[in-house]
Parts: structure tokens; C-alpha cells; sequence
């Protein structure tokens, strides 16, 4: 059963589709707001639910990341099936999949916001696969948040299976393999105050990304979920500019 408030979304428009993928342990809530404003520019939007997210967390022990690509694949299948063009957005893990969906596939553009390089450094990494047989669980870190009305009803997982950080780290590998194979335009959004993922994330997604048109956009006031953060209406709006400029008739990419 899915959480309340958690559903996946979908707002029929225009024939340019916008494609939304939200992060890590969340749920389709994160893009929500994002989903309403692109809608009221005209755009169709879907907003995805990731496989085994929004529902409990002890459904992440029976997902590879392998799972989280096709639940980008079948959202994509359903959007084109109303537009001509699909930009593909996503916070966090769903700016991993957005990128790395975007290196195989026909899509006209990347929005990535929050999007990690690598994991956090931790000693324990390397012994990941060990540890996840004698301690299953994780807790889910301190919140990186600006926005503390938002974070009352923020629906994310309070703890994850170990096992789902193997995967996490696999998807990880298969981005950063991908990313001179990316060749759309790509706008990255990130936060100079983003504590869990650095800034030094962006910057190097941004220098491997094969594209001649890919941007870093910086926002001041966010924490990591940057589409419920005080920079939001920024964010929207640029969104939206990046997608009227790489749609129109004359953009070469």
C-alpha cells in the first residue's frame, strides 16, 4: 500500500512532457510542487514512483537498481504516449537515473538537482557487503532542511536495508560511466549549503557530462530536497526557461 500523500501524479498538457523522479528513500511527494508549476506552464507532467519506495521501508531488500531504471523506463513509455519531447527531472538518486536514463535513451533535455558524484566518504564502504549480513538496517541521517514546514510532512523512509546502499553505490558506478555519453542539454541545480551532498558533486558531474550544453545553476537557501526549499520558485523558473529555450525550433544540440 502506498503511503498517503505519497501517490505517483500525473497532469495531462502540452505535447513537451516533463518526465519527474524523486530521491532516495522518498517518494513522488518531492516533485510535487514542481509537477504543479510546470503543469500550470502547460507542460504534461508525470511524476513516478520509484520501485519499493512509498510503501515500507522493508520492501528496499527485494530491489536492485536495475528496478529503479525500469520504473524510469515505464514512466517514460506511459508520458510518450501523450507528448512529442520528454525532459527528464530528477532530485537526488532520481537525477542519477534521469542522467543516466538520458545517455541511453531519446530525450530532449536533463534537469538534475541534488545529484550525488559518489557517496559520502565512509570507512565502513568497502566492507558494505559484510557489515549487511550482521546489521541490516540503517537509520535514516539527520535531515539537511531550510524549509521546516515542509519537513513536518516530508514522507521518507526513517530507516533502509544495507543492502539497498550496495545498490545505491552499483547506480552510482553506472552514472559516472555513463555521463560522457550524455549528450542532451543538462541543467544541474545544487546548493552552495548542501551538507550530504557536497557541492563538489555537482561540479564534477558537470565537467564529465559529454554534452556542449549543460549548465550549473546554484541556489543559496536549500538544503538536499530543493523542490520543497525556500529557492524553489527560482528552481521552477529556471526549469521552465531551460525548457523553452532546448524545445525551440532553432536550439542545436
Amino acid at each position: 500500500m502506498i503511503i498517503p500523500t505519497a501517490e505517483p501524479f500525473f497532469f495531462p498538457g502540452n505535447k513537451i512532457g516533463c518526465l519527474l523522479i524523486h530521491g532516495y528513500t522518498g517518494a513522488p511527494k518531492e516533485m510535487r510542487w514542481m509537477g504543479e508549476y510546470l503543469g500550470k506552464m502547460g507542460y504534461t507532467v508525470l511524476g513516478v514512483r520509484l520501485a519499493s519506495h512509498a510503501t515500507r521501508p522493508q520492501d528496499m531488500r527485494r530491489t536492485r537498481w536495475q528496478d529503479w531504471v525500469t520504473s524510469v523506463e515505464d514512466g517514460y513509455n506511459l508520458l510518450k504516449g501523450w507528448v512529442d519531447q520528454v525532459f527528464v527531472i530528477g532530485l537526488s538518486m532520481g537525477g542519477i537515473l534521469s542522467l543516466l536514463f538520458a545517455s541511453q535513451n531519446p530525450v530532449s533535455g536533463v534537469v538534475a538537482m541534488s545529484t550525488p558524484y559518489y557517496l559520502p566518504d565512509d570507512p565502513r564502504l568497502p566492507f558494505i557487503r559484510l557489515i549487511a549480513l550482521f546489521i541490516p538496517w540503517i537509520k535514516q541521517g539527520a535531515p539537511d532542511w531550510r524549509n521546516p514546514e515542509a519537513a513536518k510532512d516530508h514522507v521518507c523512509y526513517p530507516y533502509f536495508p544495507i543492502r539497498a546502499v550496495i545498490q545505491l553505490r552499483e547506480l552510482l558506478g553506472e552514472m559516472r560511466s555513463a555521463l560522457p555519453s550524455v549528450h542532451v542539454p543538462v541543467l544541474l541545480i545544487h546548493s552552495k549549503q548542501a551538507a550530504g551532498v557536497v557541492p563538489e558533486n555537482a561540479e564534477k558531474i558537470l565537467s564529465a557530462i559529454g554534452s556542449q550544453d549543460k549548465q550549473l545553476y546554484w541556489v543559496e537557501n536549500s538544503g538536499h530536497v530543493i523542490p520543497r526549499e525556500p529557492d524553489r520558485d527560482l528552481v521552477f523558473k529556471t526549469t521552465h526557461e531551460f525548457i523553452q529555450r532546448v524545445q525551440s525550433p532553432g536550439h542545436a544540440q
